[in-house]
Formats: structure tokens, C-alpha cells, sequence
């Protein structure tokens, strides 16, 4: 709604829905979400729900009012006062109705009620309101509070009036909230130390889910035992599990006996009155509920014969070959009459011709129900072709502790889809449309990021919640959308594979023939080649299917190699006009931004053209693009704009015209999962939701990058499928630098001979001829040197050239269902036996070394990081033992091919003998032949555990699982080094709980960068410390370190994380300034689209901190945050608060700040133009102080909190992706920027700290520059294996020299030698030239622009002959292209 309705925030009081007819005529689709019959009772004028950007800025505009009553009590009865706190609202009617009743039958007492929704509290003054109402309450009860800082809240406030109050009962919430518990003697306040029943439950971490569980268990035999036990306590302890048996039996009825029950037992005003009331109605805790059904049953087949005998049925229900969708409710809104959401979903399947059985379970614990209803005891088969859950919540667990192995155990049983949906639970319909971030923050958290860890897909908001009554209503179009999402995936389970249609989607990134199939790390058309020729043998319908991969490409871009002479890429369809209106019913939303169809994009004039290629039953489509790319104006826009026609077209034609039963997108990434739109829990007017309608989605993602990929999973409804990144290799030595490195030995071993001097200025002189001398001082040449300051010379050379020989690189490309051979193994299994896991009992290889030869890592470290010779000496000689008892061992368990055979075996009768362990056989003929046994054969057990991983091969068996509607097993994405669960690829990748980080590892790991960059800056800062620091928050580095860069900004501000009872991370404290030993130092993060959608609740965090650390009362010079907020908030005239916002991103949907897009596509003027774009478009903050109101834009703070920076700061966290790897890096780079800003024009410093290795770095951004040239661009190990992938390669060497370029525009950090020996690498070398130029022109010809442009624009000076000659390539490759040969 926000965006065809011109206000970013429209309120539509309920009192003004007469007046939406004529709003829905207007093509604007809003109708769709109320529910179809008004309920006549909301029509109340004047009550008018506020919206968001106004009101408290929080996400709910519902108060409490809604849900007190006060009683007439005309015959002066004792009065009863109960105030409860609940999570959900469906507890709200029936309690509501429970108080009705009791007040109609006026006996007794008159009863007086207020509800809470815990979300609520955050108001302050709600909160005060609740406080008061707890001053004269009888009863206090309270259920589900999950949520720390607000369970603080309520224990804070229920705490003051404990004693007081007449009865506090607490149903399964944080342990600090059951302990206010108390019902007469009984009291849970023990909780913690206790040997009671209930403790125990709580001690059971591991148990995860198993807590509620084990609690309804309790509550079904505890009464009966109690009963007969004399003492009041255990009378008292009976009553509290029966007022449980009540609550969770949730009905009027039942809530109206336990009122009677606990107020005839509790308040003293009621004491002498007997008051009846009946035992707990108690209904299954499991089993199946169908609102037609005459009673729930708990056996599966009853339930089926009485289906089959339905009288309602129409004839497709009747089709014994319709599909059967599973779904999975909640008990407690089947009991409590708040179902009406569920009953449509359950109609709506049924009239679109699909089968249901509806489980329910009254616990957290779904597997068990998901197992004994769903599948077929006898034959093991499932009973349904696909799940839908419409609980939200985890399968095992709930919002409490979840069990996610347990949960995958089930569904990997059930193996069929598994969709997760979403009823909206802490905003009203209302507030949720007027969003932009779309579902409340912890919401996310609970029901989006927790279900994903499950395997759980398709996070569509189904029902919304009706502000008054609190009872959810389905949202009909949501509802259908989702049905149809389930049937079409149940339909992969029942169709023949012949008749299946596959659309295959690849990327041109940026748009230009040369780049069709661009993917991060794959060679994009041999994959899908070895794909069809899979899929083709199991039996889908392939057909003209041509001889090799390379003519595959050839079919869908017309010419091989995108080579000369040819026209556009192969158009497969047009569409006219009309039919494009028809088949996409957002068409007309799509003109305001690019004006009527068909547009100039995508289109010869008259149609629209979808580009591609039909085999058979297979379609391979090229998607268009963003589109504005080549627009600068449209670059500076601060919001993107939707999709243009093209790019609609091309999912109309493949849902509606090629009628695809799936859709494969092919790769990290394309633009589908970045149109805009609200963040997460899109509504049907968001543009990722419009396009990919009801086709479903499998995406081939790469398995290091789980941040995207989750946004894919939430914004494209993708099954998100994870590919190998290519073998590292280390990165190896070449011309000079392996000239040096042969220098070196010789010094070593005549260095105390006459020659040694002499070596040494042979030294210094190759150094500066590969241009170490700007890493590396080198003194002038022909200086006297004594022997110490020779080796510290000789000491620092050879520490630089191990760096850049050791360095990982990602060598060639990644092909599907290719894993590497063991050999190519080698590199990542010496890079994860250098780090120590110490949760695991394990130690690093370099560790178990250097204490063979007395000495610590850390140590041997630090010394050759210093340039002390022998320490560097032997680092070398500690990495070559690494690699060589590895390779020794790998070499063991693989046959003549080089695979690795069956490694269990190998490794059992290797294990078994003490003296042939390979490794141990090789570290005997070195100095280390002492190393402890015991250690390296724990390290060696769990080496040969990730060999497995890393050459299993399930990239293509997962694909065929998801296209047959399987379950795809999950896994988390990430660095196989840090974490080699994350192999073997083609798992379902997931990110983490967003609220588990930082964790206390990464702290630590923070606290170590954060310590060595603030001693790097003061020391080049004449010994002060840095006062403001710029850096960036990604998303991806965030899941792999679990948060090392969010603890990196805690720690720079002096605050720690403090973690709740489920180790949820939602509150910090301040480090005392003792503690910290400096200042605190001012940040400004800039966090990445990506981070926002994921870490939104870290935002709040981090906001909340660097507030509560301007607030501190504490001297100016020992707070930089405090000093700029104050000086600050003065200049702006606004408050302290506002003033010290320092956590910006983009606008909600909008992704980074667009100049990668300008530098790609070369569309920019000057460097001003790039900082406008920064400015504009990452100037959004989050406020936690009104966190409903999303991203607004702050952009003077953010200015004048940017030109305070001294450094800027980025984290590289893995070895496969670099500064000049992807476009990112410099993308969010405010270096220059900083510097425009500064009054005093002072250039920042730029640091990158590096945590790839064991040896954690900060260099300066030129130094990590020079560094990624030496060892990609420039390295023929690097080059060599890229051009072996033919066309893609060529683009990827031309990728990194455009990103390169991008660095010098937005930080003047890039040396001139390292353009000139790139050109001499790729333009003067003939045959190199002629290579290129063969395999792919088209980027060909972008390289030698980008040459030319870097020389244009002042980035790099060289001599006219060189300019010349690229002004006359360029020409040539034009001419080729254009096909005039001359």
C-alpha cells in the first residue's frame, strides 16, 4: 500500500472503510487485505487505529483499553480485580466473554478485567498504566513471555505489588518471570535453586523443547497424585497446575471455573462464600481438528474414513489423486474460538480441489504429532504431498527453546515441503500494511529466522489481528496466494517428471552481452549443462539438447562466446502489449516510474522481449536487469525504483505462458529478491511477492554467502539450494617476488659470510622494483647496515612475501555436481586445521608445532609480524609441515584417480597403527618429529570428518530432491573453514538466530582487532586516539564470525552484550572507563540493506547502546559519543538522543548506495556525484526509540556525524572474497567522502582488518589493495585459472580491475603501479591480448575501456604510446563486435 498510494504512511480509520469502494476501482489492490465481512461492531466512529508514523513510534498503537471491563455491580458485591499479560491476543475474547458471564450471573462478586499484550509495555505510558492497575488488582496473571527486556519489565513492576496481591499465577515464561508465581503456600521463587519438579525442567538446557513438554505432562498426572496429599501446600501446588489445566484449556467455559476456583480460594473478601466450579473441560493435547469434523480426533485413519464420507464435498475432493496438503495449528487458538483464520485456509484449499488434515498440538513439540498423523504407520509413506504451517512458530519449541535437529529428524521422515506462514501476532492488520520493515522485528526473529533453521520456507503473512477484539482474520488474497504456493509444491510431489516444466534463470550483471550467466564463483552454463544432462537421464523432457556446454551458450546468446557479428541475445518470446496488461495485473503500478508498456527496456518498440532458450520442457531464460544502472539521476534516488516492464514480462511469461512448474534461479544473485518492498512479510503490493507470483522457487546459492541467500528465501520464497565456492589454493610466488624469496634463502645461508651485505642490497633493490618499498621500509640503497638491522631488513621482506604466498585464493570456477578432486582439498584442510576449537576439544596444527619446539603460536606470530628473521623462519617452516603432513594424509586416503575411497576405512586402519600414521611419518624427518601424538590424532579424526564433507557431491541430489517435492535438508551457509558444518553443499541454507550474536567468542576475537586498530591509528596519529570511527556492518560476515564486527562497534563504544536465560542477546551494559583503559571512541555504522533485513534487532541494540553511552555522566575527553552528541545536538537544536543516532542504512527495500552500480556501468561525472549518491541514499536511521516508524532519513546527523570520522573500518572475514572481488567493499567506502566533510579537509585513515587467518591483521586499505593485486589481478596462478573457465574468466578478470577502479573513486587508495603492471600483464603482452580477446570480446572491450577511463580520470598515469594503443584496441574489438572487419 505504501506505494501506490502517494504518502509513505496513509491511515485509514476504521470509521472511513465505507469510503473504500471507491479507492479499490482505482487499481489499487488494498480491498484485498480487509477481511470480506466488516464486523459490524468495529464501525464504532471515532475509534480510529493510529498509524505508525505517528502515535508512540512503536509498532502497535493498541492499548489495554480495548481489553478492560468494568462491572455495573448494582448490588455492591465484592470486587474482583484481575490484570493479565499476555504475548498473543487470542486469549482476549475468551477471557473477555469468561468476565461477561460471570458479571451477568452477578453472584458471588463483580469482576473487573484489563488485558496487556507484552509488546504493549514498551510504551511508557502504557507501562504506567499497567503499573497503576496492578496497585489495586486481586489476581496478576501472566503467559508466554519470551521477550527479556520486556519480561524485565513485568517482573519489575509485578515484583513491587507480590505481596500484596491475592493470587500471581504465571503459565510457561522467562524463569525470572515463573518465579513471581505464588497460589497461597505455593510459590515458584525457589526456581533456580530448588530440587521441585519445576526447576528441573528448567535445568534441562539440552532438552530444548522437551521444558513445555515436560510441563503438560505435569499438569495431566500432577492433580490426580495431589489430590490425596494432605498439607495445603500441596492443596495450594494441585490448584496453580489446574488453573494451567484451565488456561491451556483456553474456552469461556474454562476460564470461567478458574476465576471462580482461584478467587473462591484466594481473595480474602470472598472467603466464607462457597463458590462452585466444575473440573478442567480437557481437550486432546494432540491431534486433528476440522472445523465441519464433529469431534478432534486423535487416530488419523478415523479421521480419514470420516472425510471420505463427507456429504459437502465437491467432486474434486472426491479425485482419490487430489492432493493432500498437511497443516499445523496451534491448540490454544482452536480452544479459545479465535480459528477463523485457520477455517479459511482449510476452505480455501478445499474449493481449490486439494485434501487436508489439520494436526494440532497443545504443546511446542510438533514433531511427534508431525509424525504419528502425517505419516503412513505401515507403509512409512507420508499421508500429504506438502506441510504448511500455520503456527509460525519453530516445529519443536516455540518461542522458547527450540530443537532444531529433532525437528529435521521429523520432517526429513515426512519429506515433503515445508512452508512456514505467518499470522500476525504484535501489530494489527493496519500497522503492519502502513509498515515499510513489514513483520515486527522479534517477530522475525521468532517466526521467520528460528522456522528457517527447520528447513521451513515461505514466510507469507496469512491472517492479520483485529485491533479491538484481538481475534486474527485470515487476509483473503494472502490466503489464496498461499494455498496455491502450497498446492503448486505438492503438485512437483504428484506429477510424472516427462511432464514437468523447468524455467531456468540466469543473470547479465551489469548488462552487457559479455557478462549473460553471471554468478559469484560458478561457471555458470557448464553447470547448468551437467544439470540438463542429469535431469535429462532421469527422465525429464530435454530435448535438442546440443553436444557440449559451450554451444548451450552459444543457443542462448546467438553466438558463440558472445562473438562477432552477432545480433542480441536469442529472443524466445514476444509479447504484445495487451498481453502483457492482461497476464500481469501490476502493469499499471509499474508506469510511474518508467512510464507506459512496453518501454525502451527489454522491448524492440512494439513488444516486450523475453530472451532465452526452450529444450523441450526445459525453458533458459535470461533475466533483465535493475534498469537504471546507466542513469545517474536515477542512481542519486534515495528509494529504488520497482521493476520495469521487461523485467514483469519476463515472470509472466514464464508463470503464464510457459507455464513453468518451477523456476531455477542459476547463482549468486540476481535482482528478483531486491525490488522493493517491505523488508520481511511482504504484502501483495510489494514487488518480489507480485513477480514471482505462485511458481515455486529453487535458488542456487553460493554456500558462503547464507546473508543473501536468506534474503532470497524471505523475499523470493526461495527453496535456497548451496554450491562449493572453487578449491582454494594458496596464492604462490611469481616473477620478482619468487626471485626475492630465492634472495632470501641464499642470505640465509651466507649471511655470517663477506656476502651477506651484498645480498642484502640485492634484496632492497628487488623489493622496490615489485614495489614492496610502499609495505616494507626499506632503507636507501648503498646505506651501511649492521648485521641485526641486515636481518631485520631481510626479516620484514620475507614476512611480506609469506603473506602473499600463503593467501588463499578461490582458484577457476565451480562447476555443479563437480566437487574437487582430494588433492584440491589439500589448501582448505590446512587452512581449518590452523584454527584452535577449543569447544571441541581441539588444537590447531601450527599450535600442537610450536609447542613442539617450546614455543607459543601467538608468540612466532607476533614475532614475524615484527620482521624478526628467525621468528619468520620459522612460521615457514611450522605452514610447510602443515601442508606437508596433510598433503601425507590425503595422499593415504585416495586412490590412483585422485578420489577420495571410501575414507572411513582408510582412516580406521590409518588410526589403527601407531608408527604408519602418515602424518606422523612425515613430521619425523623434520624438527618437529616430537609433536604430541594424542593431539594430532584428534585433529587428524576430525580432518578426515571434513574431507568427507568436502568431496561428497550433493549439489545435484538436492536439486532433483526440491524439483520432486522433497524435503531439502537444511544447513547453515557460511565459511567452511570457520565452520565446516556448513559441507556438504546442497543443503537448504539458513543464517542464525539473529538474536544469538554477539556471541562471547566474538567478543573476545572483537576485542583483539578493535585493541590492534586503535594502537595502529594513535600510533600514526601522534599517540591520539582515533575520536570518531566510520565502519560497515555486513550481513554475511556477521553470521560466519557470529557477530565479531557488532561486538567490534560494543567494544569501540565500551559496552558489553549480556545474554538472557536462552542465551538471547536483546540488552548491553556499559564497561566501566577503568576497565576499558581509554576512551570511548564515537562510531558510525553504516549497516548494509542486507544487515538491516537480518539484524534488525541488532540495530535496536546497537542504537540503544551508543544512547545510553551519551547519556553517561562522565567527562568529555574519556567520551567522544557523549562530547559530538552534545556538541551536536546544539548546531541541530534537537535532543541528545536524536543527536547521538549513529546506526544508518538504506530506506526499507532499498539496497546499497548505488555507486558499484555507477562504476559498473561507468555512469558517473565526477567523484562528487559518487559521495551525493552515499549521502542519499545510506542517510537512513533506525531510532529505538520509535523502532515502528522503520528507516527515516537523518542526513544532516548522519553528515555531521560522518565528519568527525578519523579512520574509516571494514572487516574481511573470509578467504573467497576480497576488497576487488566484489562491488560491495568500495560501494559502502566513505573515505573521500569523509574528507569533503572534514572542515579540515583531512583525508581519514582507512584501515581493513583481516581475521581470514588464525593471525588476525589490521593493514591499511592501500596495503590490503596492493596485496589482493599481488596476489588475483596480477598473479598468473590466479589468471591463468580463471581463463581456463573460457567466457566467464575473461569477465572476472575484468570485474576485478573495474572494482579496483571503484576503490580509487571513493578512497584515492590505489597505487599507480598497480594499473601499469596490469596493463603490461593483459594489453602488452601480445598473446595474452589476443587470448582475451578471443574468448570473450565483450568484456574484453569493457577491460580496455576501464583502462582507458582509469587513465581519464586521473587514476593512473602512463605513457601516450600505452594510451594509444588502447584507444586503437578498443576500436578494433568495436569493429569486431559490430562485425565490419576491416
Amino acid at each position: 500500500m505504501a506505494y501506490l498510494v502517494s504518502s509513505p504512511f496513509t491511515t485509514i480509520p476504521t470509521s472511513k472503510l465505507e469510503h473504500l469502494s471507491s479507492f479499490s476501482q482505482k487499481h489499487f489492490f488494498l480491498h484485498s487485505f480487509l477481511p470480506k465481512k466488516l464486523n459490524p461492531s468495529s464501525r464504532r466512529t471515532g475509534f480510529g487505529v493510529r498509524c505508525a508514523a505517528i502515535g508512540n513510534g512503536l509498532f502497535t498503537q493498541t492499548t489495554q483499553e480495548v481489553r478492560r471491563i468494568l462491572p455495573e455491580n448494582k448490588l455492591g458485591l465484592p470486587r474482583v480485580k484481575i490484570v493479565y499479560v499476555v504475548l498473543e491476543a487470542q486469549y482476549q475474547s475468551s477471557v473477555s466473554e469468561a468476565v461477561r458471564n460471570l458479571n451477568n450471573n452477578e453472584r458471588y462478586a463483580s469482576f473487573e478485567v484489563v488485558g496487556y499484550l507484552v509488546e504493549e509495555l514498551r510504551d511508557k505510558s502504557t507501562y504506567q498504566a499497567f503499573c497503576k492497575d496492578l496497585e489495586d488488582a486481586n489476581i496478576f496473571i501472566g503467559s508466554l513471555i519470551f521477550v527479556e527486556e520486556l519480561a524485565q519489565k513485568v517482573k519489575t513492576a509485578v515484583e513491587k505489588e507480590r505481596d500484596r496481591l491475592d493470587a500471581v499465577l504465571v503459565f510457561p515464561s522467562m524463569p525470572e518471570v515463573m518465579r513471581l508465581n505464588k497460589l497461597g503456600s505455593f510459590s515458584m521463587s525457589q526456581l533456580g535453586q530448588s530440587k521441585s519438579p519445576f526447576f528441573q525442567l528448567f535445568k534441562r538446557k539440552k532438552q530444548s523443547a522437551g521444558f513445555a513438554e515436560s510441563m503438560l505432562k505435569l499438569v495431566r498426572t500432577l492433580p490426580k497424585v495431589l489430590k490425596y496429599l494432605p498439607s495445603d501446600k500441596a492443596q495450594d501446588a494441585r490448584l496453580y497446575i489446574l488453573s494451567l489445566q484451565f488456561w491451556l484449556g483456553g474456552s469461556p467455559e474454562n476460564l470461567q471455573n478458574f476465576l471462580k476456583m482461584i478467587s473462591g480460594s484466594y481473595v480474602p473478601a470472598l472467603k466464607g462464600t462457597k463458590i462452585e466450579y466444575s473440573d478442567p473441560v480437557l481437550f486432546l493435547d494432540t491431534g486433528i481438528w476440522h472445523p465441519l469434523a464433529p469431534c478432534m480426533y486423535d487416530d488419523v485413519k478415523e479421521f480419514l474414513n470420516w472425510y471420505g464420507t463427507r456429504r459437502d464435498a465437491n467432486a474434486k475432493l472426491k479425485d482419490p489423486n487430489a492432493p493432500v496438503i498437511g497443516l499445523i495449528l496451534q491448540r490454544s487458538h482452536i480452544v479459545t474460538g479465535d480459528e477463523s483464520h485457520y477455517v479459511a485456509v482449510i476452505m480455501e484449499l478445499e474449493a481449490s480441489g486439494a485434501k487436508v488434515i489439520p494436526i494440532f498440538s497443545g504443546g511446542l513439540d510438533f514433531s511427534g504429532p508431525v509424525e504419528r498423523f502425517l505419516i503412513d504407520p505401515i507403509s512409512k509413506k507420508p499421508f500429504v504431498h506438502s506441510v504448511v504451517s500455520l503456527t509460525g512458530f519453530a516445529l519443536v519449541g516455540g518461542p522458547a527453546r527450540q530443537d532444531h535437529p529433532r525437528a529435521v529428524e521429523a520432517l526429513m521422515k515426512l519429506d515433503v515441503p515445508y512452508i512456514v506462514a505467518l499470522p500476525l501476532v504484535f501489530q494489527t492488520t493496519e500497522e503492519w500494511l502502513n509498515s515499510t520493515l513489514g513483520l515486527h522485528p522479534i517477530q522475525v526473529a521468532l517466526q521467520v529466522a528460528l522456522p528457517e533453521l527447520d528447513g521451513g520456507m515461505e514466510p507469507i503473512v496469512f491472517a492479520g489481528r483485529d485491533p479491538r477484539t484481538g481475534k486474527s482474520h485470515a487476509l483473503h488474497k494472502r490466503v489464496e496466494q498461499l494455498c496455491t504456493r502450497a498446492i503448486r509444491w505438492a503438485e512437483l510431489k504428484r506429477k510424472s517428471k516427462a511432464e514437468k516444466k523447468l524455467a531456468i534463470t540466469v543473470f547479465s550483471f551489469p548488462p552487457d552481452k559479455g557478462n549473460v550467466g553471471t554468478a559469484a564463483y560458478l561457471n555458470v552454463f557448464s553447470s547448468i549443462y551437467s544439470v540438463l544432462k542429469e535431469l535429462q537421464r532421469d527422465g525429464y523432457s530435454v530435448e535438442g539438447l546440443p553436444e557440449k556446454a559451450e554451444d548451450l551458450m552459444e543457443d542462448v546468446i546467438h553466438d558463440k562466446e558472445a562473438q562477432f557479428s552477432s545480433p542480441n541475445l536469442n529472443v524466445a518470446y514476444k509479447m504484445g502489449v495487451r498481453e502483457y496488461q492482461s497476464l500481469t495485473p501490476y502493469a499499471t503500478a509499474l508506469e510511474e516510474n518508467w512510464g507506459k508498456p512496453p518501454g525502451n527496456l527489454n522491448s524492440d518498440g512494439e513488444s516486450l522481449l523475453v530472451y532465452g532458450k526452450q529444450y523441450g520442457n526445459v525453458f533458459i531464460g535470461v533475466q533483465p536487469t535493475f534498469g537504471y544502472e546507466g542513469d545517474p539521476m536515477r542512481l542519486l534516488f534515495s528509494k529504488s525504483a520497482s521493476p520495469h516492464h521487461g523485467f514483469a514480462a519476463y515472470y509472466s511469461f514464464v508463470e503464464k505462458i510457459f507455464k513453468a512448474d518451477a523456476v531455477l534461479h542459476f547463482g549468486t544473485h540476481g535482482s528478483l529478491e531486491f525490488m522493493p518492498g517491505k523488508q520481511v512479510g511482504m504484502s501483495d503490493v510489494c514487488y518480489p511477492d507480485s513477480l514471482i507470483g505462485n511458481i515455486p522457487n529453487v535458488y542456487y546459492y553460493a554456500a558462503n554467502n547464507p546473508s543473501e541467500a536468506t534474503i532470497a528465501k524471505r523475499r523470493s520464497y526461495a527453496n535456497t539450494i548451496s554450491y562449493l565456492t572453487p578449491p582454494a589454493e594458496n596464492a604462490g610466488l611469481y616473477k620478482g617476488l619468487k626471485q626475492l624469496s630465492e634472495l632470501i634463502s641464499s642470505y640465509q645461508s651466507l649471511k655470517d659470510s663477506g656476502r651477506g651485505p651484498q645480498i642484502v642490497s640485492s634484496i632492497i633493490s628487488t623489493s622496490k622494483q615489485c614495489n614492496l618499498d610502499k609495505d616494507v621500509d626499506l632503507p636507501e640503497e648503498g646505506e651501511e647496515l649492521s648485521a641485526k638491522e641486515r636481518d631485520l631488513v631481510v626479516g620484514k621482506v620475507y614476512s611480506k612475501i609469506m603473506e602473499i604466498e600463503s593467501r588463499l585464493l578461490p582458484c577457476g570456477l565451480h562447476v555443479i555436481g563437480e566437487p574437487p578432486s582430494a588433492m584440491e582439498a589439500v589448501a582448505t584442510l590446512v587452512n581449518i586445521a590452523a584454527l584452535d576449537r577449543p569447544e571441541e576439544g581441539i588444537s590447531s596444527l601450527p599450535s600442537i608445532l610450536a609447542e613442539t619446539v617450546g614455543r607459543k603460536i601467538e608468540d612466532i606470530y607476533r614475532g614475524s609480524d615484527k620482521g624478526i628473521l628467525k621468528d619468520v623462519e620459522l612460521l615457514r617452516q611450522i605452514t610447510e609441515a602443515s601442508r606437508g603432513s596433510i598433503t601425507a594424509f590425503v595422499d593415504r586416503t585416495t586412490n590412483k584417480k585422485g578420489q577420495v575411497v571410501d575414507v572411513a576405512d582408510k582412516l580406521s586402519s590409518i588410526l589403527g597403527f601407531g608408527l604408519s600414521e602418515p602424518w606422523v611419518q612425515y613430521l619425523s624427518n623434520t624438527k618437529f618429529y616430537r609433536a604430541d601424538r594424542e593431539k594430532l590424532r584428534i585433529l587428524f579424526e576430525f580432518l578426515g570428518d571434513c574431507l568427507k564433507l568436502v568431496v561428497a557431491d550433493n549439489e545435484l541430489g538436492s536439486l532433483k530432491q526440491a524439483l520432486e517435492g522433497s524435503f531439502v535438508e537444511p544447513g547453515p551457509g557460511g565459511d567452511p573453514i570457520r565452520n565446516p558444518k556448513v559441507l556438504p553443499t546442497g543443503k537448504n541454507i539458513h543464517a542464525l538466530d539473529p538474536q544469538a550474536i554477539p556471541t562471547t567468542a566474538a567478543m573476545q576475537s572483537a576485542k583483539v582487532v578493535v585493541d590492534r586498530l586503535l594502537e595502529r591509528q594513535k600510533a600514526e596519529n601522534g599517540g591520539q586516539y582515533p575520536e570518531t570511527v566510520a565502519l560497515v556492518l555486513w550481513g554475511t560476515d556477521n553470521i560466519k564470525t557470529y557477530g565479531e564486527s557488532l561486538a567490534q562497534v560494543l567494544w569501540m563504544i565500551g559496552v558489553s552484550p549480556i545474554a538472557d536465560t536462552f542465551g538471547r542477546v536483546n540488552r548491553v551494559e556499559p564497561v566501566t572507563l577503568e576497565e576499558l583503559g581509554r576512551p570511548r571512541i564515537d562510531v558510525v555504522v553504516n549497516c548494509s540493506g542486507v544487515f538491516r533485513d537480518l539484524f534488525i534487532n541488532q540495530m535496536n541494540l546497537l542504537d540503544r547502546a551508543v544512547k545510553m553511552v551519551a547519556e553517561l555522566d562522565e567527562p568529555e575527553d574519556q567520551n567522544y559519543v557523549k562530547k559530538h552528541a552534545f556538541e551536536q545536538a546544539q548546531t541541530l537544536g534537537i535532543g541528545v538522543r536524536e543527536a547521538a543516532t549513529r546506526v544508518f542504512s538504506n530506506a526499507s527495500g532499498s539496497y546499497s548506495s548505488n555507486i558499484n552500480l555507477a562504476v559498473e556501468n561507468s555512469s558517473w561525472n565526477d567523484e562528487k556525484q559518487l559521495q551525493d549518491m552515499y549521502l542519499s541514499r545510506k542517510s537512513f536511521a533506525f531510532d529505538s526509540d520509535a523502532p515502528g516508524a522503520g528507516m527515516t532519513e537523518k542526513r544532516k546527523v548522519f553528515e555531521m556525524a560522518l565528519s568527525t570520522a578519523d579512520a574509516t573500518f571494514q572487516n574481511l572475514d573470509s578467504s573467497e572474497i576480497s576488497l576487488t572481488d566484489v562491488s560491495h567493499y568500495f560501494d559502502s567506502d566513505p573515505t573521500n567522502l569523509v574528507q569533503n566533510l572534514r572542515k579540515d579537509g583531512k583525508k581519514p585513515k582507512a584501515y581493513i582488518a583481516d581475521t581470514t587467518t588464525a593471525n588476525a591483521q589490521v593493514r591499511t586499505l592501500s596495503e590490503t589493495v596492493r596485496l589482493d593485486a599481488r596476489t588475483k589481478l596480477l598473479n598468473p596462478k590466479w589468471y591463468e585459472g580463471m581463463m581456463s573457465s573460457g567466457y566467464e574468466g575473461v569477465r572476472e578478470i575484468e570485474k576485478r580491475l573495474t572494482n579496483t577502479v571503484g576503490w580509487s573513486a571513493t578512497s584515492g587508495q590505489v597505487d599507480n603501479w598497480v594499473y601499469e603492471e596490469a596493463n603490461s600483464t593483459f594489453i602488452q603482452d601480445e598473446d595474452m591480448l589476443n587470448r582475451l580477446m578471443k574468448t570473450n570480446p565483450n568484456s574484453f572491450r569493457k577491460l580496455v575501456q576501464t583502462f582507458l577511463e582509469a587513465n581519464g580520470r586521473g587514476y593512473w598515469e602512463t605513457s601516450e604510446d600505452n594510451i594509444e594503443k588502447l584507444r586503437q584496441l578498443y576500436s578494433e574489438v568495436e569493429d569486431k563486435i559490430e562485425g565490419i572487419d576491416r
